[in-house]
């Protein structure tokens, strides 16, 4: 999700808590225990679902007490609307943060590139993104602040690709690399939420193979000659 971007740190800022069921605070001690809350569900849920995140070991972890916890967030459903929102918002930065290549980029180099910045902001929020996948069975509408992300993202690289495709059949070649960034995060998606292997999230094959996989895509188009 990056072209010569500058580095997004992902981590939430005091300037993110104005957030629906997030209580506001001025004191600076107040901000630095729900920011340390924050950060330790997001790691926690890497390695367990949100159902068995469990208020009390979380709170354990940061050294705070459940009435802490409850003073900030008005349920464990708003503190979870609040990780999800942080998430979408660091991506959103980091679209924000794409500056166009040189034009002597070339197709595979901008593949690598764009690839490699979707691969770190999920990596970056995987547990998140994984109980929002799950969460979604019950709650149909967790997962769209992210689709919304994810079409922007494509409407974002579109431009950025479309050069490096050559000039004639602007209308098929964006469509081409929105049926790419389709392969793309469902593949992604699938790695967060199942791991069927043989390539994780982690991997850096998997990087390597997704950006091969939407260039050939792209490469596909290009070699098409004019409809009829």
């Amino acid at each position: 999700m990056q072209a010569r971007t500058r580095p997004s740190s992902g981590e939430p800022g005091f300037r993110d808590f104005d957030l629906p069921g997030v209580a506001p605070s001025r004191q600076k001690r107040s901000r630095e225990t729900t920011l340390a809350l924050l950060r330790a569900g997001a790691d926690m849920l890497r390695m367990r679902s949100l159902a068995e995140l469990s208020i009390e070991t979380l709170c354990a972890e940061v050294g705070a007490t459940v009435g802490a916890f409850y003073s900030r967030f008005e349920s464990k459903e708003a503190y979870f609307n609040a990780l999800m929102a942080l998430a979408a918002r660091d991506g959103e930065q980091r679209l924000g943060e794409i500056r166009r290549p040189s034009p002597e980029t070339d197709l595979d180099k901008l593949c690598q590139i764009i690839v490699g910045g979707i691969i770190a902001w999920m990596r970056h929020h995987e547990g998140v993104l994984r109980a929002a996948l799950q969460h979604d069975d019950t709650r149909p509408d967790t997962w769209t602040p992210f689709k919304a992300l994810a079409k922007a993202t494509t409407m974002r690289a579109t431009p950025l690709l479309l050069p490096a495709m050559g000039k004639g059949r602007k209308a098929a070649k964006t469509r081409a690399i929105a049926f790419g960034f389709q392969v793309v995060l469902g593949t992604l998606v699938n790695a967060i939420l199942n791991d069927p292997g043989p390539l994780s999230l982690r991997s850096k094959e998997m990087e390597t193979r997704l950006a091969g996989c939407l260039l050939l895509l792209l490469q596909a188009d290009i070699s098409q000659s004019t409809p009829r």
